[in-house]
């Protein structure tokens, strides 16, 4: 497999304490000490990548060499804010499945860790961070996936999505498949909160939409991005970029081209959901929309009172029927 996308420069923040780690018996792996305060696992084969993510801790680097890496890769021990974990490589690193299915890199329970630079495809979804908080995921590739690219699940709060690619996904094209995921479906239970999505490319070819905000899920950011819709279906409603169905996002400096319809959706599927978004600085081409009428942001169930939602005369749409549907207020 091969997809192209960024490398830049590691970024992985440094520990507070100072440790030396050995990789176990069955890795192809070796330990150095680093003056960040942990140890760098050098790993270069799949074997040693599954017992450098078993035996990671606190304040550690995994560095991968570049070459494929096949497998369902899982993190699950987690580690501290002053001592993050960090799991890095170049583009050329890439992790892949033998089958096309199962999770290409699973952060399960795995707060605190920092996963930089890699490439993860060829699986039924790329990253998953279930039950982790605080995970920043930087400068990856993600793509040729059955499903969705990144997705935070199970109250996994105050995630990082930065300067990434995420592109084909959904190849089944079922309606499924969205770029970013937060949050689950019909559950209010999961509150992956303050979620942030930054500085990101998804797109093209993304079997849904390229992000999907869940009801239960509070005061993320998205910000910086460039959004490609062409692989949207609307066979599951994917007619836009973004549907907000949580509370209180920002939504700013956004731009977007190849719509079905919108640029940019609200929808409260539970009641007191789907609210408070603020939309300042996007911009919309709608001009290759097919379903009609066609808005830079569409808002549903609106109410000043219960249910507003803040627009800046700073966005934008090109094309199309207009910035925002009848009735909603701009400035």
């Amino acid at each position: 497999m091969t997809l192209s996308g960024p490398s830049g420069p590691s970024t992985s923040p440094s520990a507070s304490a100072s440790a030396t780690a050995t990789a176990s018996a069955s890795a192809s792996a070796t330990a150095t000490a680093t003056t960040g305060g942990g140890s760098t696992v050098q790993v270069s084969t799949s074997a040693g990548l599954k017992a450098a993510l078993a035996a990671a801790v606190p304040g550690q680097t995994i560095q991968l060499a570049d070459g494929t890496y096949t497998g369902n890769f899982v993190a699950s021990v987690p580690g501290t804010a002053q001592s993050r974990i960090t799991l890095t490589g170049s583009s050329a690193a890439v992790l892949t499945t033998n089958t096309g299915g199962g999770y290409g890199l699973h952060l399960d329970g795995a707060s605190y860790w920092t996963v930089h630079g890699i490439t993860v495809g060829h699986a039924q979804k790329g990253i998953v961070v279930d039950s982790a908080n605080h995970v920043v995921i930087d400068g990856v590739n993600v793509g040729n996936l059955t499903m969705e690219g990144v997705h935070f699940r199970n109250s996994s709060q105050y995630g990082v999505l930065e300067n990434s690619t995420i592109h084909d996904t959904g190849t089944q094209g079922d309606g499924k498949g969205e770029g970013v995921y937060v949050g689950t479906a019909n559950t209010l239970t999961d509150n992956s909160d303050y979620v942030q999505i930054l500085n990101n490319v998804i797109g093209p070819n993304i079997g849904a939409e390229n992000i999907d905000l869940k009801e239960g899920t509070t005061g993320g950011l998205v910000s910086g991005n460039t959004f490609d819709g062409n692989g949207l279906t609307d066979k599951n409603f994917d007619d836009s970029w973004v549907d907000v169905k949580g509370n209180n996002y920002t939504i700013q400096n956004n731009k977007g081209s190849h719509t079905l319809k919108d640029g940019f959706q609200t929808h409260s599927q539970a009641a007191g959901w789907g609210c408070g978004t603020v939309f300042h600085g996007n911009t919309s081409d709608l001009t290759a929309a097919t379903i009609s009428p066609s808005y830079g942001i569409d808002v549903t169930d609106y109410n000043a009172a219960t249910c507003p939602v803040t627009i800046t005369p700073d966005n934008t749409a090109t094309g199309g029927d207009g910035l925002v549907n009848p009735g909603i207020p701009v400035g």
